[in-house]
């Protein structure tokens, strides 16, 4: 009885030490190159300072808890292409999935200015 019960604890164990590290890989899915893009352009927004590093890595972070990954791509391309002016921008201004997953976003930096700034 009592190596049974040893062997349901190591499972446990086991059990959640790979949920523990599944949570972890979902909640860091963005790159390291997004990441510090995100970073890179929001000091240029608000000030190449030591707190403002501090700000927008945690920006991101709240971003990324919020958006995946994938919606985050989307949304960066939406509003990077409905810039473009004539019938290509005109088709990203007006797509709904690219108008959702920029509204995404939006909450998700709206969310990120209040906990982070």
């Amino acid at each position: 009885m009592r190596f049974a019960g040893r062997s349901i604890v190591a499972a446990l164990v086991v059990l959640a030490a790979t949920a523990c590290a599944a949570r972890a890989e979902e909640a860091n899915d963005y790159p390291t190159s997004a990441r510090a893009e995100y970073v890179y352009g929001c000091m240029k927004a608000n000030g190449e300072t030591r707190q403002a590093i501090e700000q927008c890595s945690c920006s991101i972070d709240v971003v990324a808890s919020i958006v995946p990954y994938e919606r985050y791509v989307t949304a960066e391309t939406a509003l990077s292409m409905s810039q473009v002016r004539g019938n290509l921008g005109t088709q990203f201004r007006t797509s709904e999935q690219a108008n959702s997953a920029m509204n995404d976003l939006r909450r998700a930096q709206a969310e990120a200015e209040v906990r982070c700034f």
